[in-house]
């Protein structure tokens, strides 16, 4: 393989490694958009003609968090979306996407808890330079009820963890965070 070959080769494989950074990243961001109630973050998730499906609730992409932020709001005092196992497969500016999802939404009530696993299988597309979810389908494969009493267990509360919030005054905002920036809530 000449000089030129392999550059090019390496040229692909950069690229390769680039777009499939850009869609894990889309996302995460989107995974952080719901736990921090985020409706600019979720929505630029999205192309502008893209659509959300979970269950029978069909969203056009940039109305989805109008949809799911109450939902989540009215569901739960907080909770997380983790990415687990993410595989895409990459054909010019279209990508197809199947990643993991672990749910924990703690229960308003504080004592009880609900994990789902799912996944959530995307189409994306890479347009001006840009990689966006262009179709979302949702899955549901397991829910289980869960006691959350060990939040409100003095052992755990006496140790001064900081507590997420579901707003821009979350720690994951701050710039820069400094060792002394004060949580702006605690368990």
């Amino acid at each position: 393989m000449s000089p030129e070959q392999q550059l090019e080769q390496l040229a692909r494989k950069i690229d390769y490694l680039m777009d499939r950074q850009a869609i894990l990243d889309c996302v995460a961001s989107h995974a952080r958009g719901h736990d921090r109630h985020d409706a600019t973050m979720i929505t630029s998730a999205y192309h502008d003609d893209g659509f959300d499906e979970h269950g029978n609730a069909i969203n056009p992409g940039p109305k989805y968090a109008e949809w799911v932020n109450p939902v989540h709001a009215a569901g739960s005092q907080n909770h997380l979306h983790n990415l687990t196992t993410h595989t895409v497969e990459i054909d010019g500016d279209v990508a197809h996407a199947e990643s993991y999802v672990l749910v924990s939404l703690l229960n308003h009530d504080g004592q009880t808890a609900r994990l789902i696993n799912g996944r959530y299988i995307d189409r994306l597309e890479k347009r001006d330079g840009v990689w966006r979810i262009a179709v979302r389908r949702s899955t549901v494969e397991l829910m289980i009820q869960a006691d959350a009493t060990g939040l409100a267990n003095p052992l755990f509360t006496a140790q001064g963890y900081s507590r997420g919030t579901r707003d821009k005054r979350d720690l994951s905002y701050v710039r820069p965070l400094q060792i002394d920036t004060p949580a702006p809530e605690l368990w």
